[in-house]
């Protein structure tokens, strides 16, 4: 099923954050999107997942009918890009610039902890989840863990090279670890989850 909700691309995506004043980056709104489309919380809505984008009371205020149309078909634009994404198990970090280490390790954090992550759970950490799915996303946060202490290192000036190393297999394990939920407790499910989508 094609959807009717075209991606705008990630430059004039990420002005319309801008304009709206989202505090949330386009990395961690696509990550998101992604944790929600995992999740096994099947009343999340996507436009609960918007909100989240803004901290509690402060999402925008869409003055006319046309506006709001508009910001929810953009928002399900990115929506549907990363769904598709989900169901071909194509869901990638984003590429890291290895001359700025400690943003690449901050980054990282933010984009597993409060966007994959945070994603998944939906605003319920009471989810009932195979135990084999509480691991992995359990797993996920440590890995999270791991780019802190990474950038812990970088300020002590330890060996930068080994650092991109060990950044380069953390963000291996990651992608795993995000297909391995997606093989194993998305796609079986997928044709369900598309009513979600619009």
């Amino acid at each position: 099923m094609k959807s009717e909700n075209k991606y705008i691309g990630d430059e004039t995506f990420g002005k319309m954050l801008e304009h709206y004043k989202c505090p949330t980056p386009l990395d961690i709104v696509r990550l998101r999107f992604a944790g929600a489309v995992c999740s096994p919380n099947l009343e999340l809505r996507p436009s609960d997942v918007i909100s989240s984008f803004w901290p509690q009371g402060q999402a925008p205020r869409l003055e006319t009918k046309d506006e709001a149309d508009l910001f929810f078909k953009f928002f399900m634009g990115l929506w549907d890009e990363v769904f598709e994404n989900v169901k071909l198990n194509r869901i990638r970090l984003p590429k890291q610039n290895p001359a700025d280490l400690k943003f690449w390790c901050e980054a990282r954090f933010n984009e597993i902890e409060w966007g994959y992550v945070e994603g998944f759970w939906g605003g319920k950490q009471d989810l009932k989840i195979p135990a084999y799915l509480a691991e992995m996303i359990d797993s996920l946060s440590d890995l999270a863990g791991v780019y802190r202490s990474l950038e812990k290192k970088l300020d002590n000036s330890e060996n930068s090279d080994e650092i991109i190393q060990t950044l380069e297999h953390t963000d291996k394990m990651v992608e795993k670890s995000m297909a391995f939920i997606i093989e194993n407790s998305v796609l079986p499910r997928i044709e369900s989850l598309t009513r979600v989508v619009h």
